[in-house]
């Protein structure tokens, strides 16, 4: 409601008329007036008082100080305005509690922090699973609480895109997954998984992949022995027998070239086989398996070019980047038809080092591109049965990579052959090495 400011000064102007008049009947009219003016501002400055010692004390009591004209006004109007500010805390508050019963009923701990790491609110399930205290441990620096050299370098790099698997510092067979996301004044909000569970699930697929491979293994390799034995002698077998046999070895070296590959998988995946850190020629490398890829071309006559530029030396395992890079360029020989093209080429700059492996092939529908790295996963099941692959050939390539700090990337399409590139980082290279240019 407005105050009719107008009617309160018309107020004012009387009084001091009135003062006035009353010092001019008695022979003072100046008196009146001073005296006049005098009683209006003690009166303003008891009002103002007044107003002092409530705003003071807003919460002494509920209803606003009694007062006429201007001065009630003021007392009403900013006592409306408490009890709207009030309501709003109180829904506020009702909103901030209703978010906190919900986050502390998730089963994923959530942590607030500051641009410095300084904590701010967690939930219960952070408290159980990171075991922090409320007490004592509110404006703690996170890095502080969680000591582990991995998660102090994803917090500080801001490079969130993946998530971060640790053991709980309090409860190390909780094994914890973490996922930052940035919000606000570059404030973050971290969310805890307990992920202990999907953790022994692979470990029990990594296990039984590595166990019953090796237990193949030796009597595969009896059964194999046996077939080669007799398909040797197979002039000696009926006639009947002989396409059977050698059907039987054929299909017996995909099953040892599979277990194989499932092994040395195995072995990259739980860190048996880690990946060292010696030098390593790349373009020797690449042009040891460029002749075995033309070995393995035979009469089909491709035409494959190795092009190396740059720092050829690379830091990694031998054994684990020969497999890598040999399954790459072996998949374009198979794939690739007969008098078709396969460039291999090795170029290492400022940003990193990229080993292209480019065909003239089939292609590969974008569909199935996301999927490629997966193991079994076949795009077109059918021309694996004159290929003889396992299948499990690109997902050792992309966890050798994964190893190296590496990632493969990708392009192709129907009928225009496909590139495979994989990528690492300038960490990886090694000074010191002559640049080359081998054709």
């Amino acid at each position: 409601m407005r105050y009719n400011w107008s009617r309160y000064l018309r107020l004012i102007l009387a009084g001091i008329a009135g003062s006035t008049l009353v010092g001019w009947y008695f022979g003072f009219p100046l008196y009146g007036l001073l005296t006049g003016l005098i009683l209006y501002l003690w009166w303003t400055l008891l009002q103002a008082r007044r107003l002092y010692q409530w705003l003071g004390n807003p919460s002494g009591s509920d209803e606003p100080p009694q007062s006429i004209g201007m001065w009630g006004h003021i007392f009403d109007s900013l006592h409306k305005l408490h009890q709207g500010h009030l309501s709003k805390q109180d829904s506020l508050r009702s909103r901030i509690n209703r978010v906190q019963d919900s986050t502390n009923s998730m089963r994923e701990g959530v942590i607030m922090t500051n641009t410095r790491g300084e904590m701010e609110w967690w939930n219960d399930a952070a408290e159980y699973l990171l075991g922090f205290q409320r007490s004592t441990d509110r404006g703690q620096y996170i890095q502080n609480l969680i000591r582990s050299p991995a998660f102090k370098a994803y917090f500080e790099k801001r490079d969130y895109a993946e998530p971060l698997e640790l053991n709980s510092p309090a409860r190390p067979h909780i094994h914890l997954e973490f996922q930052i996301n940035q919000f606000g004044d570059d404030d973050r909000l971290l969310v805890v998984k307990d992920v202990t569970r999907l953790h022994q699930l692979e470990q029990m697929r990594r296990d039984f992949i590595g166990n019953v491979s090796h237990e193949m293994r030796t009597p595969l390799t009896v059964i194999s022995g046996y077939l080669e034995t007799m398909v040797d002698h197979g002039d000696e077998l009926p006639a009947k027998w002989r396409r059977a046999i050698q059907t039987m070895a054929t299909q017996s070296s995909r099953m040892e070239a599979l277990i194989t590959d499932l092994i040395l998988l195995s072995m990259i995946e739980t860190g048996e086989h880690s990946a060292d850190q010696e030098p390593i020629d790349v373009s020797a490398m690449i042009g040891q398996i460029g002749n075995d890829a033309r070995a393995l071309s035979g009469d089909n006559n491709h035409q494959i070019e190795i092009n190396v530029t740059g720092q050829p030396l690379l830091k990694g395992d031998q054994k684990q980047l020969r497999s890598a890079f040999s399954n790459l360029i072996f998949n374009a020989v198979k794939y690739t038809p007969r008098d078709g093209q396969i460039v291999v080429s090795w170029r290492a700059d400022k940003d990193g080092a990229q080993l292209s492996v480019k065909d003239t092939g089939i292609g590969i529908d974008s569909s199935h591109i996301p999927r490629l790295t997966e193991r079994f996963y076949r795009a077109d099941p059918s021309r694996h049965k004159d290929t003889g692959g396992t299948g499990l050939g690109l997902a050792i390539v992309k966890h050798v990579l994964i190893n190296h700090d590496g990632h493969l990337e990708i392009n192709s399409r129907i009928g225009e052959g496909s590139e495979f590139t994989c990528h690492f980082p300038r960490e990886r290279l090694i000074d010191g090495g002559p640049d080359q240019a081998v054709r």
